[in-house]
């Protein structure tokens, strides 16, 4: 008797398991984890209260509601943003992520959503006004991003003296008030948001290095997840919902249809 109840214990505690696991699975599979850059403002960054905030994070929420799943936002090194992918870690690559030929050769990408381009900051006081007068200065830019691709098709990248790498472009543009670089290579709709927050501070060269377009990164082979997200994010644009978020963010309707 002493045996069979014993036994009848053991397969009770495989069942649990077993139920347990399903319920994780479950869980998991509604909810998509999305790779962002928390410090990549007006599109994902931390807020005055440490929310993560910004226009990605409202377009993925909706997108993902319209698809009847759940988000999970993670912020994650930007260098390593494909690795994190490739290995199941996150679910998405999804903060102002640069569809490139290179990156086509890593992830599926959904349509482009927003366009970008690549421009150079500098100090308001500055003496540069053209990307020549970079020559033989020091240039920051995010480390493995698309600022770095933008200025090596550039042919200006030859006569800069000293190319130095941020982990994101809030360190980049803080050594630019510094007075450590001469110049940061940024996307134009992060300059835009700190330009509008910290008028005198910074100023544009009239030349852009590159333009270019934000898509929505999903591992290669998941082709059913990339479909199910195009779609939901067909539907958002369709009904307006993208371009209320648009112009909460940006004052107008950026998104592309």
């Amino acid at each position: 008797m002493k045996r069979f109840i014993t036994m009848i214990l053991a397969v009770t505690a495989v069942l649990s398991l077993l139920a347990g696991c399903s319920s994780k699975s479950e869980k998991e599979d509604d909810t998509l984890v999305i790779g962002i850059d928390d410090k990549f403002a007006p599109l994902g960054f931390r807020d005055e209260n440490n929310n993560i905030v910004g226009f990605d994070i409202d377009y993925a929420t909706a997108a993902v509601e319209q698809m009847g799943k759940k988000v999970k936002f993670q912020p994650i090194d930007w260098k390593t943003k494909e690795t994190e992918l490739s290995s199941g870690r996150i679910d998405l690559i999804w903060n102002g992520y640069t569809i490139t030929d290179e990156r086509k050769g890593k992830v599926l990408f959904t349509k482009p959503y927003l366009k970008n381009a690549q421009v150079v900051a500098v100090p308001v006081d500055s003496k540069i006004t053209k990307l020549d007068d970079l020559a033989g200065k020091t240039v920051g830019i995010q480390g493995l991003s698309s600022a770095g691709d933008a200025l090596n098709a550039n042919p200006i990248k030859s006569k800069i003296k000293t190319v130095t790498e941020f982990a994101d472009n809030v360190l980049a543009l803080t050594d630019l008030k510094a007075g450590r670089v001469d110049a940061v290579i940024i996307d134009e709709v992060v300059i835009d948001y700190y330009m509008s927050k910290e008028e005198g501070s910074f100023k544009l060269l009239d030349e852009s290095l590159a333009p270019e377009e934000y898509g929505v990164g999903v591992k290669k082979g998941n082709d059913e997840l990339l479909k199910e997200l195009q779609t939901a994010l067909d539907e958002i644009n369709a009904n307006g919902t993208a371009a209320k978020i648009s112009q909460k963010w940006f004052g107008e309707d950026k998104v592309l249809k």
